[in-house]
């Protein structure tokens, strides 16, 4: 047994980075983890319905390129991603009215990885970027973590107010803008192309670059769709476009696209290569195979009609389990209705009465960077059938009514 005389005193082990320590949890995992229960019927995530996943089609794909290349799929590959798989996220793109070859593409491990790419190619600590207000809080970390100062540009019910974003880049000096212009996460807004011009115009003139993320925007259930603001005037050498599976295939596949000019997009494969070397490659050569193999257009379809009956019978039952007084808007697609309880309602206080009634939504206040507003909740419209929204919207109220308002 070695002399205890003898033995050095140890010395505690160095302090956590700072930009870990400053940067908070998502409410949004902490709260889906405390609903985890499945007698909870839960508007909080944005999870997009099971049932509705095309389980024999990506069965098939994953079949087939394992009875094809199974030494090639299961191998490492490149960093920038499968070329069967750019090249069909490509014809898609130039479908959809924005001209793209597969080179000018970059395959993330989802979507967020693909932010987190953007901001390790292009961010200093304290370089501004400039976010919506309300936003999406992944972002929030991603921006954190890089060390960048966020800046919130005012919103309405039309989206980003453009003339408010020309006014605090002026004054700001901002590298990037990240919006959400399509079926926005967490308000459900969609930006008209007045003001996507708008903001093409600001951005070249004040020299910024901009994070275009379209999540959301092959699941629109009414009205045109919208042009890319990557397609305006202005905006078609300084925007980065992000793209996803997760709410179109799966998001267990974990794969995203990075569409960015040349010089930004190889920074971008330098941090990749960084952080993962590349995504899976068997994952990327299934999903090319579903997308040669399969009607990805008329699964859409089916799954868009299915979010559009939940979205009515979210929103049409709102009047009834909402405080009178209340606000909330109706989107045209994605994921999320944006409500608002009358004055001297906190929901965040009320979150905990009103899950013991097994039901949840996530509050509001955690997505705004700039002063939040504590009446705002954030509710997702796709993960339960009509006839659980409907119980749900019901539990809603009776949570609501025994926690009643906090001030």
């Amino acid at each position: 047994m070695p002399d205890q005389a003898l033995t050095p005193a140890a010395a505690p082990v160095p302090e956590l980075a700072a930009r870990a320590a400053r940067t908070g949890s998502s409410p949004v995992r902490d709260i889906l983890a405390l609903t985890a229960r499945p007698e909870v019927i839960s508007f909080a995530g944005g999870l997009p319905a099971p049932e509705l996943f095309d389980v024999e089609g990506i069965s098939a794909a994953f079949r087939e390129v394992l009875a094809r290349a199974p030494q090639q799929v299961l191998q490492y590959s490149t960093s920038e991603g499968d070329p069967e798989l750019r090249a069909a996220v490509a014809a898609r793109t130039t479908a959809r009215g924005l001209p793209t070859d597969a080179d000018d593409l970059l395959v993330t491990t989802g979507s967020q990885q693909g932010l987190t790419l953007l901001a390790a190619a292009l961010l200093e600590p304290g370089d501004v970027v400039l976010v919506e207000d309300p936003c999406y809080l992944a972002v929030l970390q991603i921006f954190s973590l890089a060390g960048a100062r966020v800046v919130a540009v005012p919103t309405d019910d039309g989206g980003l107010d453009p003339a408010a974003l020309d006014e605090i880049a002026a004054r700001e000096n901002p590298k990037l803008l990240y919006v959400i212009p399509t079926f926005q996460n967490p308000t459900g807004r969609t930006l008209d192309a007045e003001r996507r011009a708008a903001v093409a115009e600001v951005a070249a003139r004040r020299g910024l670059w901009i994070a275009e993320d379209d999540p959301y925007g092959e699941l629109r259930f009414e009205g045109e769709p919208q042009r890319w603001v990557a397609s305006f005037p202005g905006a078609e050498d300084r925007t980065v476009l992000l793209g996803s599976f997760s709410k179109v295939m799966a998001p267990g596949l974990r794969l995203g696209t990075l569409r960015a000019p040349a010089a930004l997009r190889r920074a971008c494969v330098i941090a990749k290569q960084a952080a993962d070397l590349h995504t899976s490659t068997i994952d990327q050569a299934a999903a090319a195979r579903y997308l040669a193999d399969s009607d990805l257009d008329a699964h859409l379809a089916r799954v868009r009609g299915a979010y559009r009956e939940r979205r009515d019978a979210l929103v049409d039952g709102l009047s009834e389990a909402l405080p009178e007084g209340s606000r909330w808007n109706r989107p045209a697609g994605g994921m999320f209705v944006w409500a608002t309880l009358p004055a001297g309602y906190d929901a965040t206080a009320l979150l905990p009465e009103v899950v013991r009634h097994d039901v949840a939504y996530v509050p509001g206040a955690p997505f705004f960077a700039g002063r939040p507003d504590p009446a705002a909740m954030r509710l997702s419209f796709v993960t339960h059938p009509a006839e659980e929204i409907g119980a749900g919207l019901r539990r809603l109220r009776a949570g609501l009514a025994a926690a009643r308002p906090t001030a």
